[in-house]
């Protein structure tokens, strides 16, 4: 079953309406879905589909053959002996279908990457195949790839031969925490979010989980075992995108413990701190990191700037798998399930992101009457609070700066708090946000469980509060 991209899904069906040639270059990391997107798509066209592998320009062409011999229905003579050939005899191809007046038809080149590391010249080739054949023709091809530095600089990039013949990109990332819970029908919205906090939003991950045996059993299963499908995706993915996987394999495990600086991170992963921002670049083109900054912060001037993992999966795998490696490796996985599957650490945890999530839902919901306005700026907030005398911070933040307006969030992932401190707390960090008055400012509170309505009534006259709990998060 299909589940999610419906906007990736319209882009490639309106691609496909044109009635000229049209180059859609899609791409992000391995186990992201990008497979699984191109076959929704083409499920119902005539399609060329190719899936390139690491192995020989040969053997690589002696696949495209079989498939190309096979989409047009004849016997497979000889294989073609190179890219060259084998493009011309698909631009005659195309030129055949269009004169016979058999309509449009797609060729997918998945795994671009692979066939054209084995030979450097393919993307040259294709360049000329395309300048000199398919553009004059009606049909759509697809290039894809698990690469995502090759696909940005030897596909997308100024320097590449195939710069400017794309007519449209897709940069496949992880699904938000409401289309992730697609996955887990069954389960309660409070697990969905603990779910979503160790899986994150990808695809592959999710579809291994096994709702009915319950979170623990999961965990346990998939991660704190050796033969676990999901213990060595991380270094896995390590190695398929980056030169030096276990250096950066250090890096990651100094973010997840706290290290958010370039210098701390440089010395606790034994990194030279002169070369420290080459490895936290590659992680943040990666999506598996981020640098934050409070919000409203020059991106380029800004000496608050934080690190932090920004996928959940990888956050939670460095927080609680990473450091147990020994223990999983000699079998006593086992005995760690539990104290990363419940209790304080992952309700820290779970809290953190559910930070994250309350967000998601913000942005999600922006463009609806559920906003107090219509927000242009996202992000989180902290510094000092002259009038407490202290640092403190605002979980979630939205703005529109041509308004002035801005709205402030709490998330409360606990069982019971005190919601009068809670508002209090909130109404008291307005004005905090420079360049928004107080007067403008709205505020939520967002919450693991409904706040009573004895709660919700204190605040009936006050239209700028509002509620939502991880029910509401979920409709």
């Amino acid at each position: 079953m299909f589940i999610g991209r419906e906007s990736e899904l319209n882009a490639l069906e309106n691609m496909y309406e044109s009635s000229k040639f049209e180059m859609m270059v899609v791409y992000g990391r391995r186990r992201v879905g990008k497979t699984s997107l191109i076959d929704e798509f083409t499920k119902d066209k005539k399609t060329l589909y190719f899936t390139a592998s690491p192995k020989s320009t040969k053997l690589n062409l002696e696949v495209f053959s079989r498939d190309f011999f096979s989409f047009i229905g004849e016997p497979l003579p000889v294989p073609f002996p190179d890219w060259s050939t084998a493009f011309r005899f698909l631009v005659e191809k195309v030129k055949s279908e269009q004169a016979n007046g058999k309509g449009r038809f797609v060729f997918v080149f998945d795994e671009f990457p692979y066939a054209a590391q084995a030979d450097p010249s393919l993307p040259s080739i294709l360049q000329i195949a395309i300048d000199h054949g398919f553009k004059e023709d009606n049909m759509m091809m697809i290039l894809s790839g698990s690469n995502q530095g090759f696909m940005e600089s030897e596909v997308l990039g100024g320097r590449s031969p195939l710069y400017g013949r794309r007519t449209g990109q897709i940069r496949l990332e992880a699904m938000d925490y409401y289309d992730a819970a697609k996955f887990l029908p069954d389960a309660s919205n409070e697990e969905r979010i603990r779910y979503y906090a160790a899986f994150g939003g990808t695809p592959y991950y999710l579809a291994q989980i096994r709702p009915s045996q319950g979170f623990q059993r999961n965990v346990s299963n998939l991660m704190f075992q050796k033969a676990g499908m999901l213990y060595e995706e991380p270094m896995m993915l390590l190695r398929e995108e980056t030169r030096e996987p276990a250096i950066y394999f250090s890096v990651m495990q100094a973010v997840a413990n706290g290290n958010s600086t370039p210098k701390l991170i440089a010395e606790h992963a034994g990194v030279d701190i002169s070369s420290i921002s080459g490895y936290l670049n590659t992680l943040i083109s990666l999506r598996i990191i981020k640098r934050k900054l409070p919000f409203g912060e020059n991106p380029l001037k800004s000496r608050k700037g934080m690190y932090v993992i920004d996928d959940p999966f990888f956050a939670y795998w460095f927080r609680f798998v990473g450091t147990n490696m020994d223990s999983i490796e000699s079998g006593r996985g086992g005995a760690l399930v539990e104290s990363a599957t419940s209790g304080e650490a992952l309700s820290t945890y779970v809290g953190q992101q559910f930070e994250n999530i309350c967000l998601q839902w913000i942005i999600r919901n922006d463009t609806t009457d559920t906003l107090p306005f219509l927000a242009t700026k996202f992000g989180k907030w902290w510094g000092n609070n002259p009038a407490e005398h202290e640092q403190t911070d605002i979980d979630v933040v939205a703005a529109n700066p041509q308004e002035k307006r801005l709205l402030i969030g709490e998330c409360k992932w606990r069982n019971t708090f005190d919601v009068t401190e809670a508002i209090d707390k909130l109404q008291g960090r307005a004005g905090l946000v420079k360049g928004f008055p107080a007067g403008k400012t709205d505020f939520m509170l967002f919450s693991k469980k409904r706040i009573s309505s004895r709660s919700v009534g204190q605040y009936a006259e006050d239209s700028r509060i509002r509620f939502v709990s991880t029910d509401d998060l979920y409709r």
